[in-house]
C-alpha cells in the first residue's frame, strides 16, 4: 500500500495531495503489495496510466487478484477474468513483481485442482505468487508436498506469511494488536522458494525489539537466495501499519550492512521538518 494518511510527516510530507503519495512512496521504496485490486477489482486504465507515469523503472508492483475471484469464485473458470486483469495492467507489465494469488482459510487440498487451471493458464512472462492459508498446508504433510510440487511445476513462488513478532505476545488490552492477531491466520513459518521471486509478507508487532529478533534469520536467508541468483520480496507490516516505513527501513539497514546496499533516500516528511 501507499495511500496511508499515518505515513503524513514521515514517509511522506506533513501536506500533499494523494497523487504525490506513489512517487515520494517509490523514491524511497523499490516495491508495493498492492493491496487495492484485492478489494477493487480491475483497476481502470487510467488509474494504471497513472501509476505507470509516477513510478520508476526499477519499481516492481505485486498486485493481489481480486478478491471476488480468489473467495467468492474461490478460481472456478476465472482464466477469463485474470487475462483481462493482466491485460489492464499492461502498461506495467514490465514492473511486476510477483502478481499475489491470495487463497482463503478454508481453500483447501481438495481444491487444489483449480490451483493448477488457472497457473497452466497463467502467461509465463508475467511471475505469479500463492498464498495458502488453509492449516493442511502447513503440517508438512502430503498437502504440503502436492502444494509445493505444484508451485514448482509452474514456477510460481509461494509467499511466506511470518506472524510470528504479531503472536509473539497476548494482545491483552491493547485493542489495535488485537484486532491485527483476529485478522492474520496464526499458521507456522515454513521457509521454501518454489521458483525465483521468493515473497515474503513480516507483520510485526508494536515492540521493536520482538520484530528485530523475529527478523534476524532472515537476514542469512535473503543473502543466500540473492547469492543463488533470486529475487526476493521483503514486505513490512505492523499491527496498525503507521510505523511499517520505518520499521522497513530498519530491516533494509540490516541487510545493507551484509549486502552492501545503497542506502534509502530519506523520508519526505523527515526531510521537510529538517529544514525547519
Amino acid at each position: 500500500m501507499w495511500a496511508n494518511e499515518d505515513w503524513r510527516g514521515g514517509l511522506y510530507p506533513p501536506h500533499g495531495s494523494q497523487g504525490e503519495r506513489l512517487p515520494d512512496y517509490a523514491r524511497v521504496f523499490s516495491t508495493v503489495e498492492g493491496n487495492t485490486t484485492f478489494y477493487s477489482g480491475t483497476p481502470r486504465a487510467d488509474t494504471v496510466a497513472a501509476w505507470a507515469r509516477q513510478a520508476p523503472a526499477g519499481f516492481r508492483f505485486c498486485f493481489k487478484l481480486p478478491g471476488a475471484w480468489t473467495h467468492e469464485q474461490r478460481l472456478v473458470e476465472v482464466e477469463p477474468q485474470v487475462d483481462e486483469f493482466l491485460d489492464a495492467l499492461s502498461p506495467l507489465h514490465g514492473r511486476l513483481g510477483p502478481v499475489m494469488i491470495q487463497l482463503p482459510r478454508d481453500f483447501g487440498p481438495d481444491e487444489l485442482p483449480k490451483l493448477e487451471a488457472l497457473l497452466a493458464h497463467w502467461p509465463k512472462a508475467i511471475p505469479a505468487s500463492v498464498e495458502v492459508r488453509h492449516p493442511e498446508f502447513f503440517h508438512k504433510g502430503d498437502a504440503e508436498a502436492a502444494l509445493n510440487r505444484l508451485l514448482i511445476t509452474y514456477g510460481a513462488d509461494r509467499v511466506m506469511l511470518d506472524v510470528r513478532a504479531l503472536f509473539a505476545t497476548p494482545a491483552g488490552g491493547d485493542v489495535r494488536l488485537a484486532q491485527a492477531q483476529s485478522e492474520k491466520p496464526k499458521r507456522p513459518l515454513h521457509v521454501i522458494s518454489t521458483a525465483e521471486q521468493p515473497v515474503i509478507r513480516f507483520i510485526g508487532h508494536f515492540d521493536d525489539d520482538i520484530n528485530h529478533a523475529r527478523f534476524s534469520p532472515w537476514i542469512d536467508r535473503l543473502c543466500l537466495w540473492i547469492k543463488q541468483g533470486k529475487t526476493p520480496f521483503l514486505f513490512v507490516h505492523t499491527p496498525d501499519n503507521r510505523q511499517a516505513p520505518v520499521l522497513a527501513r530498519a530491516f533494509h539497514e540490516r541487510l545493507a550492512a551484509r549486502l552492501l546496499l545503497p542506502p534509502l533516500a530519506a523520508f519526505s516528511g523527515e526531510r521537510q521538518v529538517r529544514l525547519f
